[in-house]
Formats: C-alpha cells, structure tokens, sequence
C-alpha cells in the first residue's frame, strides 16, 4: 500500500522549493519531517546526491511529430527530472516536462485513466509553480486528476491524493483559501479510502487540513480534525511524542483563538511536557511563549513574565542575541508592559526588536520580520502613536508584496494601513488601503468572514468622508449580513455597523430606513443588553429626532429589571472604538 502522506508549513517555513515526484513506490514510505507547503504531489525530500549540482543532460531537441513514440515520454520525463536534480529550474526542465506530458497525452487512449500523465503532469506542475506560475500550474493538475482511477489500486490512489494536495497547495499559493480546503478535503477522502480512518498518515492529513482551517479563521472544523489527529496519533505513538506535542500545540491556538483559554494552558503544558522528555530545548522555549501569551489574556502577568523570560533565556543562549526569536519575545513582553502600564519598558523593548529586526541574522525570513514589524506597529497605535504604527506597518507591506500565498496577511496589514490613514484624517489614503484590502480578502474566499464585515464596514466609514454616502451604504449593508450571519445581532461589532447605517440612511434622506433600524438597535440594548452602555443615550436621542421630524412617536416596550444593567457597562465609549479607531 502506497504512503498517502501530508505535511503542514510552519510559520518560519523558507522559500518554495521544487521536489519531483518519482513513480508511485509499493512500500509505505515513512512520513517525513514538516516543511512548507509545496506545489509538488511527493512529500519527501531527494537525495543529497541528486540534490548535488551536475551538469544538466543535453536536449534531443525533438520535433512535435516524435512525440507519438510512446518511449518517448519516459525519456523526457527523466530528463526534466535530471535536469531539476542538477540544480537548474529553467525553461530547459519546463521544455522537457511539456513535451513529456504531450507525449503521454497523444500515447493515452480517450476516456481510459493515465498514471504516467498524471506523474508528469504533476512534475510539470511542480516547475510552473517553482517558477511563480501558479495559475498556469492549476489546469495542469486538474487535468493529472481526471486521468487518476482511485478505484484502479494503490498508485492510482496515491497519484489522486498527490493531485489535490498539489492542487490544494497551489490554491492557497494565489491565496484562494476556499478552494485550496476543498482541495485537501477531497485527498483526505481519497487517502482514508486507501488506507483507512486510522492510519497514522490519515492523521498527519488530518492535521494538514486543521492548519488550513485555521489559517481561514474555522475553528469548529480546525478544532473537529484536530481531535481526530490526536486519536490517530495516541494510537499509533509512545505517550509523549512529538507528533502528539505538535498536535497539543496546535488544538491550544484553535482554544486560544475560541477563548477557551484553561483549555490551551492545558494543552499547551502538556506539549511541553512531551518536547522536555524528548530534550527538544528550544521548542520548549517556544511552547514557553505561547504560554506567556495565554497567560497575558488571563490577567495573570506575572506568571507571563516568567514564561516570557524563560524563554528568553534559551533563545540568546541557543540562537543568540539578535535572533528572531529573541525580538519576538522582545515584542511580546513590550506588549504586556504597555497593558500594565510600564510604558517605559514597553518603548525599551520596542526599540530592542526593532534593532534585530532592521540588522536580521542570516536566515531571517521576510515573514518574520514583517509579523514582529506588525505587532510591534499595534503597540504604537495603542500609544496614541498612528504615525509610527504606519510607517511600520508599510515596511512589513513590502517585505510581502511580492511573496505568493500572503494574500490574506496583506489584507489585514493593509487594512490596519487603512485605520492609521483613517485616524490622521488621510480619508482617500484610507480608502485606497481598505479597497485593496477587500478585494483580496473577496479573492481568498474571506467573504463571509467576520474580519471581512468590519472591513467592509471601515471601507464605508471612509466613504461617509469622502463625501461618497451611495457606496457607503452599499458596504454597511453588505457589512451588516455578514455580521449577523457570523456573529449575531448582539455583537458589538454588528451594533456598530447598525448605527453607521442608520446615520447614512438619514443622510440620504431615507429616514423611514433608518427609524427602523434604531428602533431595532434600542430594543436590543433594551431587552438583551442594558441601558448603561453610552451609546443608548446617543441612539435615542437621534432616534426621538427622526420620529419628531416624521411626525411619529416610539412605541415603548417594558423593560425588565434585570436588563436594566449592561453587563458590558465597564466598556466606555472610548474603549469600545480604540481598537479599530472608528465608532463600531
């Protein structure tokens, strides 16, 4: 039975590397260590012999009508790979790989399954995408699909799965999150048809596919996949594994993200646990952070503190002052300073960062430095700094621009470059950033994410400036289904949107629309969220205004006592807007 394995990328992943799949082996291959996200369907490394340079092999140069040779096709298909293997991805390894599968093409018979165009089609892919062709790569893999037979054995199977985890992996290159999951889920089909939910390769997919649903913000589905892959791997592991630890360690981001916090302390102690009795010194430092990290959302600072500074410790030690690791530390513990107050030792540690990160050691990746360039950009922005916040904030937007597969961390970026731009009263600036930023969010498949609503929502604001009021309602509409489809009525992000599109309704003079949403907007503040809030007096007033100037008068409804308490009182006007700098 043939391997059916999958890899996730981690975060610090280097740069896209082509590896060529050889024909499909009939022992199961080990699964290999973690790396990035490849366009190629094999998941093991070649080599270092065939990774040694050599000269590449000479072109026979053949002519469209040799093609027909069925002999032909394996030998091109060897020498695109040779001549990959020799270190070269040229258009002399593309020539070889288009020729091979035009040949395997014209030697197939119609409508009858093709394991050898599917191999080259899946090495000719792997170029294209090497190359940063990747809409060219995408019909090509689609193509090496259709003439796979999962029913037909086991290297029918393994060329099928490789096919849409290639493809998969190729979608979320362009940054099309959606397809790229259908794709992943459509191998993990494939994979446990061929060997069975058990397998421990079905577990390694398994969690391939929950780092994909939480890199597009779906934690349930993460979370479900995530469970599934710590049975399969307690079952087929010692207690304490490696493989067990990077599940914990994944299933605490999924509880951190959920807000289940004691759930990801849990998880994550235990992963230490497990990485400690396999000496794995500076994973330990780095499940040390992430435990500062839970610790800091619940308040208890301290004991952040000492996480933080654990970790510091084993990374100077093991990597050195200037790492990157040491500045992300840096920025972590900036940041819990800012939130109890030091301000002085969070700018110090600011600085501290931004040091190492202007002077990278060799190695640093562009993705490591725009992420702390990032974080530390929300610092100033939480300093009543917007200036700083955004000048850092372009410095990570370039490292990005021209990296495949960050289209969704460009968005965000560019969407924060919006709220700066918004703050210092730059509205066309803001504009600009906020439309770019929807326009890929729209593209990766983020259109009904919540983060997608509050942008959209932005978006209008900046256009209730500009003076464009038509489209500002079109994007409060668009804004408001999405938040009450993701995150309900009561949340105080689609009460925000409920306002701005009530004002914008009555600047357009659609006063009718916009009574109806405030009478809508003070019944639930009145019946499910209190009166204390600040904002109530605001709405009611603007709403008595609109019903004095239609000649009406508000049908009152009783109100309980108990609602009479806004649980959220404690959240001031100033607060609930300092984050993105608008009133939401």
């Amino acid at each position: 039975m043939p391997g059916l394995v999958s890899v996730k990328s981690p975060p610090d992943a280097p740069q896209l590397r082509i590896t060529v799949p050889e024909p499909p082996p009939h022992n199961p291959p080990r699964t290999p260590n973690r790396k990035p996200p490849s366009p190629s369907p094999s998941r093991s490394k070649p080599s270092p012999a065939r990774s040694a340079k050599k000269p590449p092999p000479q072109s026979p140069n053949p002519d469209d009508s040799s093609l027909d040779n069925p002999d032909l096709g394996p030998f091109l298909l060897k020498l695109a790979r040779d001549t990959i293997a020799s270190g070269e991805v040229t258009s002399k390894a593309l020539d070889y790989a288009v020729r091979a599968a035009k040949s395997f093409e014209r030697c197939s018979v119609e409508g009858e399954p093709n394991l050898d165009l599917a191999i080259s089609s899946h090495v000719l892919a792997a170029i294209y995408c090497s190359l940063g062709r990747f809409d060219e790569a995408v019909p090509v893999l689609e193509r090496a699909i259709q003439v796979t037979d999962v029913d037909r054995g086991s290297d029918h199977a393994l060329a099928a799965f490789s096919g849409h985890m290639q493809l998969g992996d190729t979608y979320s290159m362009l940054g099309q999150v959606e397809k790229s999951i259908g794709c992943y889920e459509e191998g993990l089909k494939i994979q446990i048809k061929a060997l069975g939910e058990t397998d421990a390769r079905v577990g390694e997919t398994c969690r391939y596919l929950a780092e994909a649903h939480v890199q597009a913000m779906q934690f349930d589905k993460a979370e479900e996949l995530c469970k599934k892959t710590l049975e399969i791997h307690r079952a087929h592991s010692e207690p304490a594994s490696l493989e067990e630890a990077a599940d914990r360690r994944l299933m605490a981001l999924i509880c951190e993200a959920k807000g289940d916090y004691e759930a990801a302390l849990e998880h994550l102690v235990l992963a230490s646990m497990a990485m400690i009795a396999n000496g794995q010194e500076n994973e330990v430092a780095a499940i040390d952070v992430s435990i500062g990290n839970i610790y800091m959302s619940l308040c208890r600072f301290d004991e952040a503190v000492f996480s933080y500074q654990k970790a510091l410790t084993v990374l100077k030690s093991s990597k050195g002052d200037n790492h990157p690791s040491v500045a992300s530390v840096f920025v972590r513990l900036a940041d819990l300073y800012h939130r109890t107050g030091k301000l002085r030792e969070s700018k110090s540690y600011c600085e501290s960062a931004l040091r190492i990160f202007a002077k990278p050691v060799p190695g640093t990746t562009a993705e490591e430095i725009a992420g702390g360039l990032t974080e530390i950009s929300a610092i100033f922005e939480s300093v009543d700094e917007p200036k700083e916040a955004l000048k850092l904030l372009q410095k990570a937007m370039k490292l990005l621009e021209e990296k495949p597969g960050q289209q969704s961390t460009i968005a965000g970026i560019e969407a924060r470059m919006g709220v700066m731009s918004y703050i210092l009263g730059r509205y066309e600036e803001a504009r600009n950033s906020f439309e770019s930023a929807v326009a890929k969010l729209r593209a990766s498949g983020e259109r009904k994410s919540a983060f997608f609503g509050v942008v959209l929502n932005q978006l209008g604001l900046a256009c209730v400036q500009l003076f464009k009021i038509d489209e500002a309602a079109e994007l409060f509409e668009e804004a408001r289904a999405i938040l009450e489809q993701e995150c309900g009525p009561c949340h105080q992000d689609t009460l925000g949107v409920y306002s701005n599109l009530a004002a914008t309704y009555d600047a357009m003079g659609r006063v009718e629309d916009a009574i109806e949403i405030l009478e809508y907007l003070l019944k639930l503040r009145e019946e499910k969220l209190g009166i204390a809030n600040p904002d109530f007096e605001d709405e009611k007033s603007r709403l008595a205004e609109l019903l004095k100037e239609a000649g009406r008068s508000r049908n009152r409804k009783a109100k309980s006592l108990g609602n009479l308490m806004d649980p959220n009182s404690g959240r001031t006007k100033k607060e609930g807007t300092k984050r993105w700098g608008f009133r939401i």
